[in-house]
């Protein structure tokens, strides 16, 4: 799980997740919300995957809009399968705001 990915198998998952993209040695997230209040129930969904996985993305936060950077720090900060995880279970997340 903590082998560094290549390009290609990022894209696969960006390809089909519009919020994220490939940065440099990172997959990023970026999320936008109604108003701060939404952003900060979203970023507290983020910090309990982050504290359940045991991973911790780089965050980033204005008014509306959250950042989320993901890399594995003991790969060499290099994009890993737990990134992807932790991505797929933002998207759960995302998901369950709009349905609910």
């Amino acid at each position: 799980m903590n082998k560094s990915l290549e390009l290609k198998d990022i894209q696969t998952f960006t390809t089909d997740h519009e919020n994220w993209s490939v940065g440099e040695d990172a997959l990023i997230g970026e999320f936008k919300f109604k108003n701060f209040t939404e952003a900060f129930g979203f970023l507290t969904q983020v910090a309990m995957i982050s504290e359940k996985m045991n991973h911790h993305a780089k965050i980033e936060n204005m008014y509306n809009r959250v950042t989320l950077h993901l890399t594995t720090h003991d790969a060499g900060n290099t994009v890993t399968e737990k990134d992807i995880e932790f991505a797929k279970a933002v998207e759960r997340v995302l998901q369950n705001e709009v349905k609910g």
